[in-house]
């Protein structure tokens, strides 16, 4: 791609010699190798567009040889890893071992801080400007965070202590209206307010120039029209809730106006203290379909640049877990008035758009605040409703503590739904479900399960809507094996599995999304060699399935053990221990395969289950270790 600006970009430093043309330009360079790239690839489309201006304008005025720039979230910094040498590789953005979708420090020195989750970067920043100031060097540090992200606790109780400490910290809001889905929530309200309005900004600007005009006092009547709009915009608009955090507040400010951005950077740079700039910009910024269709386009996968037209594969005719899950969660909500459906800020991403259309009343998307979901759904449990609360596995990480004290200690009748359990591919390390079978069935009163396919989803809900108590159920991103859904599901025997197939040498204990490749692993296995190989699916992580354990054991010497999860605490571990503690280890062989007690890399999911060895070679190896 041949550019007039970009490829004159050797170093971020050479940000700061361009003419505001120049750095229009290069915004506009920006998008078009943005667009191209991520149409082959996939990716973060419409966020990155969005801040393009921003990116820029920051870039001119900073310097992230010496400045600090924190990216909150971090999907929206492909311009950012672009235009911090990383140009020539942005062709691998979350490709196997290439670039990461995310900031990562191990991947470039100019990303000053790992993010992937949302509303941690104040506090980062502030963490930041605080050792700075220890270690008396003087240098600026940006935080740049999404309207979205503002929906979270962690970011006031940043902007709290930053205020109460008065250190030198630029919070950059870019206020687009909009995060995944839809913001939602007061705050939400508060700062979409008529004042930050196009056409206020516009007619702030044509009264100032009018005022100007008039001869001898025109100085005066501005500064008074300056003083006045300082009052009001105290009572009208997100200054208000900034100020009351002791920041400077500046804004609101077109985010695509180069010279109205490098304006205010430029003043902003010179001032001590906290200080947040609001700027207002469009997702999808400069190509129509993202413009259009910013939640689409939010996190795409391969598409057609032309027409924005997404490219086809053969497993898009099968309905992914999502998608299953949320029509069978609408089916049930038709029988079952106390029915309510939960997201955090995810309703398309978990499947739940289809219940928030047809039961709007029921439904409740409290934005990015998993902690406030999960207390906000034992509350409504208490009176005698059945909370779904659908979060990403990664995310509920986040409410762990609501999950102990709130629901399970009180029993309440919460169902979690954890969308994204296992490897998920492109998006890496800090959206891999991998802990949550760990983190989850340590906690008392809490039924965990794993779907082997999706009719036995179906069965899992209706299961967990008949418990007295919380219960859980994990499953895998993207799509089964693509078995025919049930018409009317039953609720499963808690704590029984189902052996799948008989053996007489080696048992294969195998939970949730393994089934299917250790069915073929066994299978493939007694086509090879003579051997006798068994399947059973465990389908109950808490509590364990023991009398099939049991049966297995009688039966088979040797037990191979499979789990999408980290091994350490996982299925694998709670098998171990009830064995141990019945004293069924006396003459026992047990492999357990799982994910390795390391943090795993981006890349498709196919390429990564090779890589710990949890696809059918991989199983096929554990089974000639065992039978050997």
């Amino acid at each position: 791609m041949k550019t007039a600006v970009l490829e004159r970009i050797v170093s971020p430093s050479d940000i700061q010699n361009l003419s505001i043309k120049e750095m229009e330009i290069l915004a506009e360079e920006l998008r078009e190798l943005i667009i191209s790239t991520i149409s082959r690839t996939g990716g973060h489309l419409a966020p990155s567009l969005g801040v393009v201006e921003l990116t820029v304008a920051i870039l001119n005025l900073f310097n992230p040889d010496e400045d600090k720039i924190i990216w909150d979230v971090g999907h929206q910094a492909y311009a950012y890893k672009i235009l911090t040498k990383r140009r020539e590789k942005f062709s691998t953005i979350r490709q196997y071992q290439g670039l990461s979708g995310f900031p990562s420090p191990k991947e470039s020195d100019y990303d000053h801080f790992g993010v992937g989750h949302s509303s941690t970067s104040i506090s980062a920043g502030l963490g930041q400007a605080v050792a700075r100031d220890l270690l008396g060097l003087d240098h600026k540090v940006l935080a740049v965070i999404g309207d979205g992200s503002m929906t979270a606790g962690l970011a006031y109780e940043g902007l709290n202590q930053a205020g109460g400490l008065d250190k030198d910290l630029v919070v950059v809001l870019n206020d687009n209206e909009m995060s995944i889905s839809k913001n939602v929530g007061a705050l939400s309200s508060f700062f979409s307010r008529k004042l930050a309005d196009q056409r206020y900004l516009r007619f702030r600007e044509d009264l100032k120039s009018w005022l100007e005009q008039v001869p001898r006092i025109g100085e005066e009547l501005v500064n008074y029209a300056r003083k006045s709009e300082d009052s009001l915009k105290s009572f009208f608009t997100a200054g208000m809730l900034f100020e009351a955090f002791k920041f400077t507040y500046v804004g609101p400010i077109n985010g695509h106006n180069l010279r109205q951005l490098r304006k205010v950077f430029e003043q902003v740079r010179s001032v001590k203290g906290p200080v947040l700039i609001h700027t207002l910009t469009t997702k999808g910024k400069g190509y129509q379909p993202a413009e259009k269709n910013p939640t689409f386009y939010h996190g795409v996968g391969s598409f057609k640049p032309e027409t924005g037209e997404r490219r086809k594969r053969k497993s898009d005719l099968l309905p992914n877990y999502s998608k299953v899950f949320g029509e069978s969660l609408c089916r049930l909500a038709r029988e079952h008035q106390n029915i309510v459906a939960i997201s955090a800020a995810m309703p398309e991403g978990t499947g739940l758009d289809c219940f928030q259309e047809e039961f709007p009343n029921r439904f409740f998307d409290v934005g990015i605040c998993e902690q406030h979901a999960v207390t906000f759904a034992a509350g409504l449990a208490t009176q005698g409703f059945k909370p779904v609360v659908a979060i990403y596995s990664t995310f509920l990480q986040r409410s762990f503590d609501q999950l102990i004290h709130d629901v399970c200690l009180q029993e309440l009748p919460v169902i979690f739904c954890l969308d994204r359990g296992g490897l998920v591919g492109e998006d890496g390390a800090t959206h891999h479900g991998a802990f949550d079978l760990s983190y989850l069935r340590l906690i008392p009163n809490l039924t965990l399960m794993a779907p082997k396919d999706e009719p036995e989803l179906q069965a899992m809900l209706v299961t967990a809507l008949s418990l007295p108590g919380p219960a859980a159920i994990r499953y895998p991103r993207g799509r089964g094996p693509g078995l025919a859904l049930s018409s009317d599901p039953h609720s499963l025997e808690i704590g029984r599995g189902e052996l799948l197939r008989p053996g007489k040498e080696v048992m294969i204990l195998a939970v949730g999304s393994l089934l299917t490749p250790a069915l073929r692993a066994a299978e493939e296995m007694e086509q090879e060699s003579p051997s006798s190989i068994g399947v059973i699916n465990a389908r109950f992580i808490k509590p364990l399935p023991e009398k099939e354990i049991l049966d297995a054991v009688q039966t088979c010497s040797k037990l191979l053990i499979l789990e999408e999860n980290t091994l350490a605490g996982g299925f694998g571990s709670a098998v171990l221990e009830y064995l141990n503690d019945h004293c069924l280890m006396s003459g026992l062989t047990v492999k357990r395969i799982g994910l390795p007690d390391r943090f795993i890399e981006h890349g498709p999911v196919d390429r990564l289950h090779q890589l710990v060895g949890i696809d059918v070679p991989g199983i096929k190896e554990g089974l000639k270790e065992l039978l050997d």
